[in-house]
């Protein structure tokens, strides 16, 4: 099960692009379910396939891998064909370097440089010249280069920083989720910090593989959580497994080997809390349960820990800014 869910804010980014050309995409979010009561809703949260759905059916209407951002469109299968491009290299810094040449050939697209400073590599994202108030394609790009490299080496490129060329967003919070690392805003470039040995590691995968990955990407790699290594990540994956009934603080720092004094002091540090992540938990496995109408909402109030629907009720609203009922009728 898919819990985390994205928020409204990149639904609503990732439309800038074909409302600027003018196109229609109501019917577009009809078929991908989501409502103009959950677009406009800032602590509205979409499933994780409602999100690749929407990128997938954008790029057909546009034709545009860029989704109307770059001074110029980026045709369907751009993509598919840099990858096929890339394939046969010998390590990852040879695949980055044939995929950046590969679309070095389409001058009025986004430009990437690959650069080594001492023990760590920086790839670092030209956006200048894109149409991108949001920032929504230069984080895709990172987002997506990052996750493709790591797939290529077969294991997750752990990022040491990456920085922004514009001033921290009001959805800077959902970054960590995006990049689990040190993050700048206002630097001198767009980039992502990692450990230059990660690039003379050998490619792990072929043209069989590629095929099968190439089905749902670059889609799935957007809408697929990173969940890093951090005391919130690895609470959450534990929160995920055991929450019958749901454990609470002193359980879990137990579980945890350390003191609930220090568990409180780590997650503050991270700027989270404990009843952050389990509110945050609570409120994607209802939004994936009220999604698929296979549980009442007496059914996923008990699952959650409520003894009553009308407290979850409450809660929902509190997180979401939506009614359960509200996000149950996108369905119908």
């Amino acid at each position: 099960m898919r819990e985390r869910t994205i928020a409204s804010h990149y639904a609503r980014a990732a439309l800038g692009g074909a409302r600027r050309a003018g196109h229609d995409f109501s019917a577009l979010l009809q078929q991908v379910g989501i409502t103009p009561e959950l677009l406009s809703e800032p602590r509205a949260r979409i499933a994780p396939e409602q999100f690749t759905r929407l990128l997938q059916l954008l790029w057909l209407a546009l034709d545009d891998e860029y989704l109307g951002f770059a001074q110029a469109p980026s045709k369907r299968g751009t993509f598919a064909m840099m990858c096929h491009a890339l394939i046969h290299c010998r390590t990852l810094e040879k695949a980055l370097e044939r995929g950046f040449l590969f679309y070095s050939l389409f001058p009025q697209g986004p430009r990437w440089q690959l650069t080594r400073e001492g023990e760590m590599a920086r790839l670092s994202l030209d956006d200048a010249h894109l149409w991108d108030p949001d920032h929504f394609l230069s984080e895709c790009l990172l987002v997506i280069w990052h996750r493709l490299g790591s797939w290529l080496i077969g294991q997750r490129i752990r990022l040491h920083q990456v920085t922004f060329s514009y001033t921290q967003p009001p959805h800077a919070s959902e970054y960590d989720l995006l990049f689990p690392c040190a993050q700048q805003f206002g630097a001198p470039n767009t980039s992502l910090v990692f450990p230059t040995r990660y690039l003379s590691l050998p490619l792990l995968q072929d043209e069989r593989t590629l095929k099968h990955f190439l089905e749902r990407s670059p889609a799935d790699l957007l809408s697929r959580p990173d969940e890093g290594d951090s005391l919130s990540s690895q609470l959450r994956r534990l929160l995920s497994r055991d929450r019958t009934p749901w454990p609470d603080l002193d359980a879990v720092a137990q579980h945890l080997h350390i003191s609930p004094q220090t568990l409180r002091r780590h997650l503050r540090e991270e700027g989270t809390s404990f009843q952050a992540l389990k509110d945050e938990l609570r409120r994607d496995i209802a939004i994936y349960h009220l999604g698929r109408a296979d549980l009442s909402l007496q059914a996923i109030a008990e699952q959650l820990g409520f003894s009553e629907p009308s407290a979850f009720h409450r809660a929902f609203k509190k997180w979401t800014g939506l009614t359960p009922g509200a996000y149950r009728a996108q369905e119908s």
